[in-house]
């Protein structure tokens, strides 16, 4: 699934993504981790996986979205 970046916090490696519906969705610092990411910049697009619906989705990966 697709994303584009929103907020990133460098110190806690958390932040939050919006969906390309608008919806915002937080990932926690496992899932910035897993994506083997040192820094995110608002606006960019990544690549997401989640897992879970509603309000028990849940972000298990972030990384950079590549053609």
């Amino acid at each position: 699934m697709q994303a584009t970046a929103y907020t990133y916090d460098s110190e806690t490696r958390t932040g939050s993504v919006l969906l390309d519906d608008g919806t915002p969705v937080p990932f926690d610092a496992p899932a910035f981790d897993a994506g083997g990411l040192r820094l995110l910049r608002p606006g960019q697009r990544v690549r997401i996986e989640v897992t879970g619906e509603g309000e028990r989705r849940r972000i298990t990966l972030v990384t950079l979205q590549t053609f």
